[in-house]
């Protein structure tokens, strides 16, 4: 990368941000339009909850493989692709006469979000200088904390005066917005990527410790999306709220969710494992929280918004864990570790919005958070064992 692109770095970070800012909305807008889409279809809570499980298991399969497929590509073309991926996939969601459709434009769409995040990571690092990379990265995932604290709520509220498929409609929107600024704003001469081999997968999964640390990713970040993904519902039958209210305390819970990401950050700089550990007992005890006070309005509603606050705050730790892992027992790898985290996250999300949708199908609502809190807490236990046991060593 020549210096001459750097004074247009900030602009080509904003570009990277605003099409983040799309792919963030896209992943969680059912979430809000769990109720809306039920009706429509005339179908369960439980099945309209695949929206977001179906989503997060396209990630989960698109990240790691079509990094390596699009490894020795031009990454500007590669993230034109994806973002022309998106958008198709989003509007083919928006036109989806059945709810089977809608969950192919769900996967459609899920396939473009793990390449973007590993490629935009890559470009937002290259346009500025070695000094500033962390904090270029950083800049560009702030479009998927502002897709947490505006986007959900937003496609939220425009699908309840409207339609739900107007919310997909408006994700489009934000796609072409995206593509349209990294087509104009993204340099043309970055540097070749190093192409990435699917053994690279062995090398990672062959590990214990990368496996260890992509098992307490997918479980103790899983954990809240038993709730998570059932939280409108939640806050509308069990603690009485209307819909438009909902729209309101979904903005405030983003600001929860962006305030715990930062902190997060923060709070793992200089022993990961260990903020791990206790970000976890935070989370499980907030689910447990929502679990006893699910019929009471004004706790049940401060407990939704620890369950926020803790949400994404073990991000950042679990990331540079893997990254820092990988670094050290498959060096020649930490590009696929790295994705394969991403997975682990998507796992994760699968795994808890398929559980909670067993509990509400075959239980009841009011029993997601006590799932939830088990599953975290088998997270928090193995990262205390993992704990004493690297106390042991030294």
């Amino acid at each position: 990368m020549t210096k001459s692109t750097v004074p247009n770095a900030k602009l080509t970070l904003l570009a990277l941000a605003i099409s983040s800012f799309g792919i963030g909305s896209t992943e969680f807008i059912s979430v809000g339009l769990l109720p809306l889409i039920t009706n429509d279809f005339g179908i369960s809570l439980s099945t309209a909850g695949l929206t977001v499980s179906i989503y997060a298991l396209g990630v989960t399969i698109g990240a790691p493989l079509l990094t390596v497929l699009t490894s020795p590509l031009d990454r500007k073309k590669v993230l034109l692709l994806v973002m022309v991926l998106f958008i198709v996939g989003n509007l083919w969601a928006a036109m989806a006469p059945t709810f089977s459709l809608l969950l192919i434009g769900r996967i459609i769409s899920s396939l473009a979000h793990g390449v973007f995040m590993s490629i935009a990571a890559v470009i937002a690092a290259e346009v500025v200088a070695p000094n500033k990379r962390a904090s270029a990265i950083a800049f560009m995932f702030t479009g998927l904390t502002l897709a947490t604290v505006t986007g959900v709520p937003l496609g939220t509220f425009i699908g309840q005066v409207t339609d739900w498929r107007m919310s997909f409609v408006f994700i489009v929107i934000i796609g072409l917005i995206g593509l349209i600024s990294n087509a104009l704003l993204v340099p043309n001469n970055l540097s070749k990527s190093t192409p990435i081999s699917l053994r690279d997968i062995g090398k990672v999964l062959s590990n214990l410790r990368m496996l260890l640390i992509l098992f307490i990713t997918a479980i103790g970040y899983g954990g809240v999306f038993v709730v998570y993904t059932y939280v409108s519902p939640i806050l509308e039958k069990h603690m009485g709220y209307s819909p438009h209210a909902i729209v309101v305390i979904l903005v405030v819970y983003g600001i929860c969710v962006a305030i715990g990401n930062t902190l997060g950050g923060h709070f793992a700089n200089n022993n990961p494992l260990r903020a791990i550990f206790f970000i976890f007992i935070g989370l499980a005890l907030a689910l447990l929280g929502i679990n006893f006070s699910m019929e009471s309005q004004m706790i049940g509603l401060i407990m939704v918004f620890l369950m926020g606050l803790f949400m994404f705050m073990n991000v950042p730790g679990l990331q540079l864990y893997a990254v820092q892992l990988s670094e050290k027992h498959v060096p020649s790898a930490t590009a696929m570790a790295s994705a394969l985290n991403i997975s682990a996250f998507n796992v994760g999300i699968f795994l808890g919005s398929y559980l909670g949708g067993l509990i509400v199908h075959y239980q009841s609502l009011k029993h997601t958070p006590l799932f939830g809190f088990l599953m975290v807490m088998v997270a928090a236990i193995v990262t205390l064992l993992w704990l004493i046991f690297e106390k042991t060593k030294k």
